[in-house]
């Protein structure tokens, strides 16, 4: 076959493959490097590609993994990688395409490599691999490769912190953080969470340490810019006008051998549309963030990732940083701001919000205090609109965010005050004018409802109901749609209520009759569903005691359906909380037999404004302010872990691994 191999298969006998897999040692200053990385093609763009050319090498790597333990030729790729990336920054500024170009080539196969030796070996089998003591000089070489796999990592986030991002390093950068993943990748491998790991120890203290706060920063400035894919051949190396003719034709005549196969419509040859869309490197950035944040903290020592990311700071903020947290640094707020607005639609950006405004609390203060929230809570709202077509952790992780922001007072009153227009997405009911604090009433009650006839996850349930709760003091002017769907969510409690009372009563009957036969929990679940009715009833209770003369809406839903609340007036769950309801219903009833019969909508209103004014607040009880604070529950690393490894897995830019060696978690919760 020699060196021109034309199609994939054909790639298994590829001299310099072969010979990279063979069983004779190749010195690390052997010509054979050059030949071997002079290959030119477009990085493959999608896992369908990756998958495709991991069948195609797998026999390769099969040696490779095998004889590499005498030969020691991955420990020579990546010191041949490490001395290339020494004039890196170098070659970007001067524009030095050759050099960026043999680099890039180098880490791509040593990333395929890696791939296929962590996921067939533990990381202490990885750590012999490299620590390899070349036969002809003795001590030459072991010593100095001790820590490899420490120098890679430490060269891999150099590489992402310094190189400026131009379109010649983009591919580069971009493979750096693809390798950084799959160095992380291990977890997939592990079905319990992996808390002594040797990566984690290199990259949680030593040389990769005094970087922490760079690389938080750096990846978060990459995912805020979404720089899209330089188009195909910018990236790669070109021939060069200012005397880099000779160089190229020697390079170039190399390339035809070993990877003609990307450059002839093969894999990767074309970014998918997916990818022209969006930018790998800002979607490749958030996920290797969200990895770092996510690693469990050492015996002796906090994750130094999650430290920076819970107390970075915006760039206009000029308070004195805390001696207690050496990975602390400075953002622009307002670009990372428009950024979470802009990229909600996927699972990992959602994740990453959640973070900020649960761990960074000058995040959350500087959201908090924004005049455009609408733009941070619509994409939000979306997410649970949509809530059948997203996965269930998403639906978490946006409804939590929901719950946190309604912790705050100042932001349940403003979304009242922001008015919107023609809601394209809600299609139960065309919306032409709403306020967002309606419009999130909406969102929520159809989340509740929706969870009740479908999934039946009392989580869920707990959280659409606590952010109600938050927000019931502050309730102001709500959309008459708004007023009726709690008075409906309200109704549609109450016939389940009836229908499992029911139930109960007809099944302990039967049990009266039949000693032997099984009776179902009915009591569980009626108290399940009483519980959240109490909710709901404190919930409304709330607002008329808060807030009733601003929401004559729902005091008109509550008059139209008052039959509804006479079963639970003398309920023992209930009696306390229905006294104010009752007393509203009685006050503004009366009100209205006074007014006369045959009244318009128009005319209630008016005589529900009035009445507001009129009830003397005294006789209404006052009960505690309903408020809930969002807990993390213990060891949040058992959720957290999981699901942002099934997010890299799904949706990592050109990265494969067989499902059938994933054992973190089972392919559909992925």
């Amino acid at each position: 076959m020699g060196a021109n191999s034309s199609s994939i298969s054909e790639l298994p006998e590829n001299e310099y493959l072969k010979k990279l897999s063979g069983a004779e040692p190749i010195s690390e200053n052997d010509p054979f490097w050059n030949q071997l990385l002079s290959f030119s093609f477009t990085t493959p763009t999608n896992s369908t590609d990756l998958k495709l050319l991991e069948e195609a090498t797998i026999s390769v790597c099969k040696s490779l993994v095998e004889k590499n333990p005498r030969t020691g030729n991955l420990g020579s790729l990546i010191k041949v990688f490490l001395s290339r990336t020494k004039e890196l920054k170098i070659s970007a500024e001067c524009q030095n395409h050759l050099f960026i170009w043999q680099a890039h080539n180098a880490l791509f196969i040593i990333c395929c490599l890696l791939k296929v030796f962590i996921s067939r070996m533990s990381e202490e089998e990885l750590q012999l691999h490299l620590t390899y003591e070349e036969k002809a000089g003795p001590g030459s070489y072991g010593a100095e490769c001790e820590d490899l796999i420490e120098e890679l990592l430490c060269c891999l986030i150099q590489l992402i912190v310094e190189i400026p991002l131009l379109d010649i390093t983009y591919s580069i950068s971009l493979e750096a953080v693809t390798t950084l993943i799959v160095f992380l990748s291990c977890q997939l491998f592990h079905k319990e969470i992996l808390r002594e790991s040797i990566i984690h120890r290199y990259l949680m203290r030593g040389r990769c340490l005094p970087y922490t706060s760079r690389l938080v920063k750096t990846l978060l400035y990459n995912f805020i810019r979404q720089e899209r894919s330089p188009p195909p051949g910018t990236h790669v190396f070109q021939q060069q006008t200012d005397g880099g003719g000779l160089l190229y034709g020697i390079a170039s005549g190399v390339a035809t051998g070993l990877w003609t196969v990307f450059t002839l419509g093969g894999v990767g040859s074309k970014a998918s549309p997916q990818l022209e869309q969006c930018s790998p490197l800002a979607s490749q950035s958030l996920l290797l963030l969200l990895v770092l944040a996510n690693l469990t903290d050492a015996p002796d020592m906090p994750n130094p990732y999650r430290q920076a990311i819970m107390s970075f700071k915006n760039t206009q903020d000029n308070t004195a940083f805390s001696s207690s947290n050496p990975h602390a640094f400075q953002i622009n707020f307002n670009s990372l701001y428009t950024a979470l607005c802009e990229q909600q639609k996927s699972d990992q950006a959602t994740l990453l919000l959640y973070m900020l405004l649960h761990q960074n609390s000058n995040v959350r203060t500087y959201v908090l205090a924004r005049t455009d929230i609408e733009n941070l809570v619509l994409p939000i709202l979306e997410i649970l609109y949509h809530v059948e077509e997203r996965n269930s952790h998403h639906v978490y992780m946006a409804l939590i965010i929901l719950l946190i922001l309604t912790e705050d007072d100042g932001f349940n009153r403003s979304i009242h005050e922001v008015i919107l227009k023609n809601i394209t997405w809600y299609a139960e009911r065309v919306l032409t004018e709403i306020s967002l604090g309606s419009l999130l009433i909406l969102v929520v009650i159809r989340t509740i409802q929706y969870n009740m006839t479908r999934t039946r996850d009392k989580y869920l349930h707990t959280n659409c109901l606590a952010a109600l709760a938050n927000m019931s003091a502050q309730f102001r002017c709500l959309h008459q749609y708004a007023a009726q769907r709690i008075i409906s969510l309200f109704s549609l409690l109450s016939k389940k209520h009836n229908k499992v009372l029911e139930q109960a009563t007809q099944s302990l009957r039967g049990s009266l009759g039949s000693s032997d036969s099984p009776c179902p929990d009915y009591a569980q679940d009626l108290n399940v569903i009483e519980e959240v009715i109490r909710m709901m009833l404190e919930i409304i209770n709330s607002c008329l005691t808060n807030s009733l003369h601003h929401n004559p809406n729902l005091v008109y839903a509550l008059l139209y359906k008052r039959d509804l609340f006479e079963q639970f007036r003398t309920h023992p769950s209930f009696q306390d909380i229905m006294q104010n309801i009752d007393l509203v219903i009685s006050f503004f009833s009366s009100r209205l037999e006074q007014a006369g019969a045959e009244l318009s909508v128009e005319r209630v209103l008016e005589i529900i404004k009035q009445g507001a004014v009129a009830l003397p607040k005294d006789r209404l009880r006052k009960f505690p302010e309903l408020k809930f604070k969002y807990v993390e529950e213990e060891q949040p690393e058992e959720f957290f872990i999981p699901y942002v490894w099934s997010l890299v897995y799904n949706s990592a830019v050109a990265l494969y691994w067989n499902p059938h060696d994933i054992q973190l978690f089972t392919m559909d919760s992925g």
